[in-house]
């Protein structure tokens, strides 16, 4: 089947009818001047970067005090950064779809008790953000508990050393905690890059639609509509330029 949507792509074939016509590189040249899915791709290239960036630096810094700080009730924050993970992306795109509600969401109350006016979190200005903050809710939790991991089985000598040397906890995290956990950082890196652009399409689908004017289409969501209006052949193209988008940012972690 992967070798397929290779083959697929140089094809024009409808969704219903089997029958297929060689075009050559022509999917993709529409492509690159086909706006909506330029977009879809710059929706994507842009969870993917926020995402990553807003959910390592949480997990690693909760991670960090939960290992590293003293303090009571451990294993009950460990569980309750954890649960969002095993939700369903539909059970929390229903719940955040609640939250940004326009007349009784938590966000718009919260701001309207301080006299500011409602925002439309799910319209074309926002709706990025939105998104954002509900997979970095959702992810959180995995990443931490697999940091924590790594972080527990850094020797507390060297953190007492480092102490004795003036070297204060920012330092101790940037000088010894992240030097000493890399290769698990880069490895989940890799890892969520990829589920990423899954995660995208899901959070997408079930919170948008892809919507409002495009604004929140992402490119697996682009490729699923088109293969009931543009046929395989295109919406495979599609699936390559994903394919070699997500292998190309791997690599380079």
């Amino acid at each position: 089947p992967t070798f397929n949507v290779f083959r697929l792509s140089l094809y024009q074939r409808s969704t219903f009818n089997p029958n297929e016509t060689f075009i050559g590189l022509e999917n993709f040249r529409m492509l690159m001047n086909d706006a909506t899915f330029i977009r879809s791709m710059q929706n994507m290239l842009l969870l993917i970067v926020m995402v990553t960036v807003f959910t390592m630096a949480t997990a690693l810094l909760f991670a960090y005090i939960l290992t590293r700080e003293k303090l009571k009730g451990q294993d009950f924050f460990r569980v309750v950064f954890y649960i969002p993970n095993i939700l369903s992306v539909v059970v929390i795109s229903g719940i955040f779809s609640a939250i940004y509600d326009v007349d009784k969401g938590l966000l718009n109350s919260i701001l309207n008790l301080f006299g500011q006016d409602s925002i439309l979190w799910k319209g074309e200005q926002h709706v990025i953000t939105s998104l954002v903050i509900a997979m970095v809710w959702q992810a959180i939790g995995y990443y931490m508990v697999m940091y924590m991991a790594s972080m527990s089985a850094v020797p507390g000598s060297l953190y007492e050393s480092a102490g004795l040397d003036g070297a204060d906890r920012i330092t101790q995290f940037f000088q010894i905690t992240i030097p000493l956990i890399w290769t698990n950082i880069r490895t989940t890196l890799t890892f969520f890059i990829i589920s990423t652009i899954n995660m995208a399409f899901l959070f997408v689908s079930a919170m948008t639609g892809g919507g409002p004017n495009k604004a929140s289409n992402v490119a697996l969501f682009y490729m699923y509509e088109q293969t009931n209006k543009s046929g395989y052949g295109y919406a495979m193209a599609i699936g390559v330029v994903i394919f070699l988008v997500s292998f190309g940012l791997s690599a380079l972690v």
